[in-house]
């Protein structure tokens, strides 16, 4: 029964709604292997896909997971209802290349000039 119990079933819900999972994985599996999994298995047809794990933020009860925790260190206890899936929200960031393009895009668009005759 321990073994059961260091298994941990997991859906990633995303912005959309549509779900990824739901999967099964080890408590000792770490954040960043779980955005690496997601990351993998993103459906291609979605327009804001992510390109790298750090463009994915993972939220589970309300908190901002770490890549360096594991799912058992972030389970809460609602995980520990037998046969229960843990959903967590995926969002996805911009990375920081498009962020730069959208400021410098930005700050072209927003210039005033004012003339005073």
């Amino acid at each position: 029964m321990a073994g059961v119990q260091d298994q941990l079933e997991i859906k990633f819900r995303l912005t959309d709604g549509s779900d990824i999972g739901p999967k099964t994985f080890p408590a000792a599996t770490s954040v960043a292997t779980l955005k690496e999994s997601i990351l993998s298995q993103w459906p291609k047809e979605k327009e804001n896909s992510p390109r790298t794990v750090k463009d994915l933020k993972l939220i589970s009860a309300g908190k901002i997971l770490e890549n360096n925790i594991t799912v058992g260190e972030c389970r809460s206890p609602l995980c520990d209802i037998p046969g229960g899936v843990t959903t967590m929200h995926v969002v996805v960031q911009p990375s920081s290349l498009d962020k730069e393009k959208k400021s410098i895009s930005q700050s072209k668009q927003n210039k005033c000039v004012c003339v005073i005759l």
